[in-house]
């Protein structure tokens, strides 16, 4: 065996040996990132509120040749995400990269939004992903650190019309970003950010339905001309969970297709 062979096998598998956790992860982006972890050599742990849901993507990720497991739980539910976390930790030994994804949208008017469904908002988009980070990273720190990916959105950097419970919990996602990774980040535990803009996705579909747009307006105020494929984030995500990115904390990178970066019509 010649000595460039554990180089190439470790630059094509480069996450072999960790455990990743990714919430929200039987449709959409998460399962997008599940696989692509999965590719670079992650055993992931596949999350949803059913294990009817789940089940199937951790059975694709198997199929292809990667490792995978499937657990249920209710992040709207707070005792759910220490619940999860402890589930994956115990049965995996260990949990390198946690990458918070489970979330809903929100589009109502603001004089029609329920206080019923505002809470519902903050408890998915916020107030899970601190839970499952503190979960996480109560494993992470004292062990040999990790990375945390909390999935934002462009509307933690701008504001719409119809969207002010999203918008004010991503605008707090990315606050919580920054303030967890200058906490944790002398403990070895990185916390980064993806804000997408518009992708492929069935929540993107109904935000869509909801506030009365279409792809082509979507593509139209896009610089790139085009919305995202859900494993063009992955892609991104990945990276900021690999050693690549080893330098990378407290910051969050836009995958909008040039979105905030026009900021006109």
């Amino acid at each position: 065996m010649s000595q460039m062979e554990p180089t190439l096998q470790s630059a094509s598998r480069p996450l072999s040996g960790r455990v990743a956790l990714v919430t929200g992860s039987s449709s959409g982006i998460g399962q997008a990132v599940a696989h692509e972890l999965a590719r670079r050599g992650a055993r992931v742990a596949i999350t949803s509120r059913t294990l009817e849901r789940a089940q199937p993507v951790a059975d694709e990720i198997a199929s292809t040749g990667g490792a995978a497991s499937a657990y249920a739980a209710d992040l709207a539910q707070p005792a759910e995400a220490e619940r999860l976390v402890r589930a994956v930790a115990d049965e995996e030994g260990r949990i390198d990269i946690l990458v918070n994804n489970a979330g809903v949208g929100m589009v109502r008017p603001s004089t029609e939004l329920s206080l019923e469904d505002w809470n519902l908002a903050i408890a998915l988009d916020l107030t899970a992903p601190f839970l499952c980070a503190q979960a996480a990273a109560r494993r992470m720190i004292g062990g040999s650190g990790g990375v945390i990916v909390n999935i934002g959105s462009v509307f933690a950097r701008v504001g719409m019309p119809q969207r002010a419970a999203y918008c004010a919990a991503k605008h707090g996602l990315f606050g919580l970003t920054k303030a967890l990774a200058a906490e944790w980040a002398r403990d070895g535990v990185r916390v980064v950010q993806v804000d997408p803009g518009f992708v492929r996705t069935d929540l993107v579909q109904e935000s869509m339905r909801r506030g009365g747009f279409d792809i082509a307006q979507v593509e139209d105020r896009t610089p790139l001309g085009r919305m995202a494929d859900p494993e063009e984030v992955a892609g991104v995500v990945a990276f900021l969970a690999g050693d690549e990115a080893g330098y990378l904390t407290g910051a969050s990178v836009l995958a909008d297709g040039g979105w905030v970066a026009h900021g006109g019509w």
